[in-house]
């Protein structure tokens, strides 16, 4: 297993590239021209809700669905007509659908049987792969008798000691629980840069795809939503989903005239901006904003409900709005509120992201209700 690679095809920029692929059953589109380029030796995310295509495009690249239309390129070779088994991909599955009867040594070796590798060659690449993957020692172990996590660990093992040109994982980490994920998570994050291997992440969770991806792709009804580093997509989403999908947001309607933001009944200088005046959906992130007496300067509210998570507090905040607003501060430096109790709510209005579309089907309070 070569752990100093570029990639195949090194000189291709882009790992993979979906151009226009489309994919429908009957009448039903699962994806309608959808376009993604990953960098290659990078970790792209494909993160959205269930049923939005994103298995799909997974088991498109894998060769086990052809698409309807558009081409799928893999560093700088259109593979789409090729079939499955000569692509090259190591796949990881939620289930990590190891063989039972065979111990750990021989679910890695799998792959290099069937390629005909030497026995000695065998035993070297197994080793490197469990190696990479922390589980020297675990060889002769039988896969009933590992965790969830090391099992997950054998998996991606396996997927990885045929060095493949590409690696896939499909919500790999969605059965562990939450302490595993982190510690799958930072492996992950850890091979990947090691190996410098392109590598195509499914998951809906959204803390997942962002502490693991160097891209997230923002999925939506078939279509890519939006797609770059973590980072932009929190700070910048080109849309209220995308605002609404990463992380909490408030969402909160407003209108945009010549000089001015009208929001909550209260007049902000407008922003700069290209939208035209009338109606626009504000998004504001619940960090951005801080709690204050009453009689100081800002909009005001009533608190419903203080949730304390650990590291921070969350506040569900009355302040005349459609939906309540949610809050949430460090509980190291938060300002103590409680049920009933009147607040002033202060942000800076160039923490605003504003859009010109509306987004019925964003409910923030849905997400806020629970912690």
């Amino acid at each position: 297993m070569d752990t100093k690679r570029v990639g195949f095809g090194a000189d291709a920029l882009t790992g993979l590239e979906l151009r226009g692929v489309s994919k429908s059953y009957g009448a039903t589109e699962v994806l309608s021209r959808f376009s993604l380029s990953v960098p290659s030796g990078t970790l792209c995310s494909l993160l959205g809700p269930s049923g939005c295509g994103k298995t799909t495009v997974l088991r498109i690249v894998v060769g086990l669905l052809e698409p309807d239309e558009g081409r799928v390129v893999l560093h700088g070779r259109d593979i789409t007509d090729l079939p499955s088994k000569e692509r090259n991909l190591g796949m990881v599955f939620q289930n990590y659908a190891l063989f039972p009867h065979l111990d750990v040594f021989e679910n890695i070796a799998y792959g290099l049987r069937r390629r005909r590798f030497s026995e000695r060659r065998v035993r070297e690449e197994v080793g490197k792969a469990l190696e990479l993957v922390r589980l020297e020692g675990y060889d002769r172990r039988a896969v009933a008798e590992l965790s969830g996590g090391q099992q997950q660990r054998v998996a991606l093992a396996r997927a990885l000691v045929i060095n493949p040109e590409m690696l896939l994982l499909d919500e790999p980490l969605s059965n562990l629980d939450a302490r595993l994920r982190a510690d799958l998570r930072d492996d992950l994050r850890r091979i990947v840069d090691e190996l410098r291997i392109t590598a195509l992440f499914v998951t809906h969770d959204q803390e997942e795809a962002m502490s693991v991806a160097d891209i997230v792709a923002v999925v939506r009804d078939g279509r890519l939503e939006q797609a770059g580093a973590p980072r932009e997509l929190y700070d910048l989403p080109a849309t209220p989903f995308v605002a609404d999908f990463l992380g909490r947001v408030n969402l909160i309607p407003a209108t945009l005239s010549a000089d001015a933001l009208s929001l909550l009944n209260r007049s902000f200088p407008r922003p700069v901006t290209a939208l035209p005046d009338g109606p626009v959906l504000c998004a504001l992130r619940p960090e951005k904003i801080a709690l204050a007496p009453p009689e100081e300067e800002g909009l005001r509210g009533v608190v419903q409900k203080s949730t304390f998570l650990g590291p921070a507090i969350r506040f569900i905040i009355d302040a005349g709005a459609e939906r309540p607003l949610v809050v949430e501060q460090s509980a190291a430096s938060a300002r103590t509120a409680s049920p009933g109790e009147r607040v002033s709510l202060r942000f800076f209005p160039e923490d605003l992201r504003l859009f010109g579309e509306t987004y019925p089907e964003a409910a923030p309070t849905q997400k806020e209700a629970t912690p």
